[in-house]
C-alpha cells in the first residue's frame, strides 16, 4: 500500500458566512458538514488524504473576509476554495443611514479579489455561489427604500456577473435558481427551507444546497486527486 501522504492532502477550504457555519441547525446537518464527509470517504477510497477547513464566520461581510483571508486562507494553503458571501454585504442597519454594508461595487469588488488571493495562495479552483431567496420580502429596510430580499437578488446578481468575467478556473454555482427551481412561488414551500427568520437554512434548506454543490465538489477533488498520480 503507498503512502497517503506520498502526494501531499489535497487542500479544500470553504470560505463564508453563516450559510457555511450552518447557523441554527445540528452541527451534523449542515450542508458543508455533510460535503466534507463525502470528500474523506473519496479521500479513503484512493488512499489520499483531503485536508478539509471550514474557514466560515458567522456575520462577516466579503470586506471582513478580505481582512482574515492571510491568516485562514492564505497561510494554510489552499488547492480548492470554495466562496460564498452576500447575505450580509447586502444588509442595511439603521445606523448605515440608508447604506448597505458594503456596496454593489465594494462587493464586486471583494469578490475579484478574494478570487485573485486564492489563485495567488495556489487554489487550481474556485467555486462562486450566490444565495437562496428569502422571505424577508414585505418589510422595508429602516432609511432605505427597499426589503431585504430585493438587496439580496442585487447581490446575488453581482455574483452571477462575477463569475461571468472570471476565468475557467472559477465555477459558479447559481443556488439562488436552485431554490426557485424547488420553491417557484410558493412562499409556504421557500419558508419550509428556511429558519423561522426567514434568511437562515433549516435542515430541508440544507439539504438543498447539498444536493445542488456536493456531486460538483465531489467530481472536482476526484479529477484533482486522479491528476496528480
Amino acid at each position: 500500500m503507498t503512502d497517503m501522504n506520498h502526494h501531499g492532502p489535497l487542500r479544500m477550504t470553504f470560505f463564508g458566512d453563516s450559510i457555511c457555519v450552518g447557523q441554527g441547525v445540528s452541527i451534523y446537518n449542515g450542508w458543508v458538514t455533510r460535503v466534507a464527509g463525502r470528500l474523506e470517504r473519496i479521500a479513503e477510497d484512493r488512499n489520499r488524504e483531503i485536508v478539509v477547513t471550514n474557514a466560515s464566520v458567522n456575520g462577516n461581510t466579503t470586506r471582513q473576509a478580505l481582512e482574515r483571508m492571510p491568516y485562514d486562507v492564505q497561510s494554510h494553503g489552499v488547492d480548492v476554495l470554495i466562496v460564498q458571501f452576500g447575505m450580509n454585504d447586502c444588509n442595511y442597519w439603521q445606523t448605515d443611514r440608508g447604506l448597505p454594508r458594503v456596496s454593489p461595487a465594494g462587493f464586486a469588488a471583494n469578490l475579484a479579489e478574494i478570487i485573485d488571493r486564492g489563485r495567488a495562495f495556489g487554489a487550481n479552483w474556485i467555486f462562486l455561489h450566490n444565495n437562496h431567496p428569502t422571505t424577508r420580502d414585505r418589510e422595508l429596510f429602516p432609511g432605505a427604500p427597499k426589503t431585504y430580499e430585493e438587496s439580496n437578488r442585487e447581490y446575488n446578481a453581482i455574483v452571477r456577473r462575477v463569475a461571468a468575467e472570471a476565468a475557467d478556473d472559477v465555477v459558479f454555482i447559481d443556488i439562488e435558481a436552485s431554490f426557485k427551481d424547488i420553491a417557484g412561488d410558493d412562499r409556504e414551500r421557500l419558508a419550509s427551507l428556511l429558519l423561522a427568520d426567514g434568511l437562515h437554512l433549516s435542515r430541508k434548506g440544507h439539504d438543498v444546497y447539498f444536493d445542488v454543490i456536493a456531486d460538483k465538489i465531489e467530481r472536482c477533488a476526484i479529477k484533482t486527486l486522479d491528476a496528480a498520480v
